[in-house]
């Protein structure tokens, strides 16, 4: 078999790189066909967001005990918890006046036998005696986004949201009648901002922060939100996305005391119309 002479391989080789340029400048020419920017009026959106959780409590009823000396109680270092996928949703549906719906179920459980002194119900737990942890959050958030600023090349606005948290934390041993945590459901108006930018019409960056603060005599409530965020549309409909989130939540009242922080990747895909 003979081989090709070199200037015919170069022809080849040239040949190759014609077809991949004019390919790519037919698909980058095609997509704003395709995909135009910021001209949906809707997005529906599911997340995998891995957590790296704290939960520090401490309640009435449920406290850690050190050297004789009341504390209060780390779930995640008590018992063992590790960090898991969670799914989260959203939904949005608007122009420059949006309505947005966001859901993320968060759940953990755990068996150990103590590392440490707890006090549950006036009933000491010693070191090594059996104990479980029940955890869930139900973050919900209902909002509305006023985007003083929307184009084909993004959009910047405003926030507004109720965010209504269902926690639980609880801690259970066979050594107890009944198990005793913190029982809240607190309904938080949040504001902040949110914006999205275009370097392509098939790609975007964008981030939403939202917060609410207030400070009273036996009462301090603390809640941040900050998500940042990429995503790239095949298509006019569809696509992937990835990014960053952190949901920060502290209390403190004359019973309970709670210190939540969730923050983590996340990636998953998105619907729009």
């Amino acid at each position: 078999m003979t081989r090709p002479h070199p200037a015919d391989r170069r022809r080849m080789r040239n040949r190759l790189i014609t077809i991949a340029v004019c390919l790519s400048a037919t698909l980058f020419t095609a997509a704003p066909a395709l995909a135009q920017g910021n001209t949906n009026i809707g997005e529906l959106s599911i997340n995998f967001w891995t957590i790296n959780p704290e939960i520090v409590i401490q309640s009435d009823s449920l406290t850690g005990v050190s050297q004789g000396t009341i504390t209060d109680i780390d779930l995640v270092q008590e018992f063992g918890i590790e960090n898991k996928s969670l799914p989260g949703f959203r939904f949005v549906v608007g122009r420059s006046h949006k309505f947005r719906l966001g859901y993320v179920p968060i759940k953990y459980e755990a068996e150990v036998l103590l590392l440490r002194k707890i006090r549950v119900n006036n009933v000491t737990l010693n070191i090594g005696a059996p104990a479980s942890t029940d955890i869930k959050w139900d973050l919900w958030s209902f909002g509305y986004e006023w985007d003083f600023v929307s184009t084909d090349a993004g959009y910047f606005g405003v926030v507004g949201e109720l965010k209504y948290n269902k926690m639980k934390a609880l801690v259970d041993s066979p050594l107890l009648t009944e198990s005793a945590g913190i029982d809240e459901n607190v309904p938080v108006p949040t504001i902040g901002v949110a914006g999205r930018g275009y370097m392509h019409p098939m790609v975007s960056i964008g981030g939403e922060f939202t917060m609410f603060k207030i400070t009273r005599d036996e009462f301090e409530a603390k809640f941040f939100d900050f998500d940042i965020n990429g995503a790239v549309t095949f298509g006019r409909y569809i696509g992937v996305q990835g990014g960053y989130r952190s949901v920060t939540v502290e209390f403190f009242t004359d019973e309970d005391l709670g210190d939540l922080k969730f923050k983590g990747p996340y990636i998953g895909a998105h619907l729009k119309f």
